[in-house]
């Protein structure tokens, strides 16, 4: 038997805690007799002294076990069970072509995703823009639709890693969100109780990034691929460049459209192809569907020509409650805005920075994402057509369209716009989409 004061109390004196004791302390945070008080404490204890690869491989095992994990066998699904996280960005919409494209592919993706909080997007906001689909079916529909689809794409369950949810708001309002102990452990316990078989990290890095820095970017992709692994789940991660917007909009309902162009080949935005084959590239590997990279392209290539990638969206779609014919008629269901036009330069010259993180905040601003939590959604606002780094501002080359609802809306973005990207008469350095993959060797 152990006393939380006790466990607080080794952790402040930077002694390392057994795994018994911090499942111990995690399990009375998910029975209510851990207090608040104490969560803060044990918190700020770990933030000022971290964690051993030990303690974090206990602490995500026990967040995970909080609750419900997810066991699949009864479904007898015929192929590997797979997923992606990612650390979030601006236009970031890969998971809805990823999950399809996997699917095809053999895989089963079964993807619990989140809301948008701050600048980044959140899937489940835009999946929320196609009339009809339900982001929280039951545990049968979830799993019906996934053995049916391959691929899933919901939001977390009150019984999935409980213990994280209490932990996490108590973290964000006590100043320690930002340690890479405490946020390898939210990251993974949530996605390791869906029951993976392995799993792909998709941490950014940039201007629109949710770490500072590359290095701590690169810090944050080893910590999670040793938790991971250790914890039972064949995981690696690839560093991902977030300097400027990854698809070529930003907003909800926009960003549904460009996945559906994606999937259907009518239209392809090249960094969001390669950062998407990529990641998809590494999921067939890790699993065991591709015996290399070159192998998994051609593979995901194929699904992408013939079509089957696209039906796998359909079937998702429809399965959870949204249109039969959302992929041929989605410019019947998606939501438009009032004004549809384009920002321009002042000057004339190359795209040279963007500040991705403030593009995010002008699509929320418009109100296509959250200041706090209970903020509601608009669908139908964002930017579209986004001009890329290296190309040319000029009278023919808008650096976004701006969709809005009023003049007063598309005044403000313009302005946040034109204030967020860097016009120069050189053109920057290029920068890889992809910077580098992160295996358990590495770490």
């Amino acid at each position: 038997m152990y006393l939380p004061q006790e466990i607080i109390r080794k952790k402040r004196d930077n002694i390392e805690l057994t795994a018994d004791e911090i499942n111990f302390f995690i399990q009375g945070i998910a029975k209510d007799t851990v207090s608040e008080g104490q969560i803060a404490a044990f918190a700020m204890a770990i933030y000022f002294n971290d964690m051993t690869m030990d303690e974090r491989v206990a602490l995500t095992c026990a967040m995970r076990d909080s609750g419900m994990v997810i066991d699949w066998s009864h479904m007898n699904f015929d192929g590997p069970i797979v997923d992606k996280h990612s650390t979030g960005g601006v236009g970031d919409v890969t998971s809805l072509m990823l999950g399809p494209m996997v699917a095809a592919c053999g895989g089963y993706v079964p993807m619990i995703s989140g809301r948008g909080l701050g600048h980044t997007g959140g899937t489940l906001d835009k999946l929320e823009s196609i009339p009809g689909y339900n982001i929280t079916p039951s545990n049968e529909v979830f799993g019906q639709v996934t053995k049916d689809a391959g691929v899933a794409i919901i939001g977390q369950t009150g019984d999935l890693a409980p213990a994280d949810k209490r932990v996490y708001a108590t973290r964000d309002v006590t100043a320690t969100v930002d340690n890479i102990s405490l946020i390898t452990a939210s990251i993974l316990s949530k996605k390791l109780a869906a029951g993976l078989g392995s799993l792909v990290m998709d941490v950014k890095v940039g201007s629109g990034a949710f770490m500072p820095t590359y290095e701590a970017s690169e810090e944050l992709a080893k910590s999670i691929v040793a938790v991971a692994n250790g914890a039972g789940t064949k995981t690696t991660a690839l560093l991902t460049d977030m300097n400027q917007v990854l698809a070529s909009t930003a907003g909800n309902a926009l960003e549904v459209r460009e996945a559906v162009q994606f999937l259907t080949g009518e239209y392809r935005n090249p960094r969001l192809f390669e950062v998407t084959m990529a990641l998809c590239a590494e999921m067939l590997v890790n699993s065991g569907l591709a015996t290399d990279i070159e192998q998994a392209r051609e593979k995901l290539q194929a699904v992408l020509d013939n079509g089957k990638a696209a039906e796998c969206f359909g079937k998702m779609v429809a399965g959870l409650g949204g249109p039969e014919d959302f992929m041929t008629n989605y410019d019947n269901y998606l939501e438009t805005a009032e004004l549809v036009k384009p920002v321009y330069a002042e000057t004339t010259g190359y795209a040279f920075a963007m500040d991705t993180r403030a593009l995010g905040m002008a699509v929320v601003g418009m109100g296509g994402g959250r200041r706090v939590a209970a903020d509601t959604i608009d669908y139908a606002v964002g930017l579209s057509d986004m001009i890329r780094l290296g190309d040319e501002a000029n009278a023919d080359k808008p650096l976004a369209v701006i969709h809005a609802r009023n003049e007063a809306q598309w005044e403000e973005a313009a302005k946040a716009v034109r204030a967020a990207i860097t016009i120069s008469d050189q053109k920057p350095e290029p920068t890889p989409e992809v910077y580098r993959r992160v295996r358990p060797e590495d770490v």
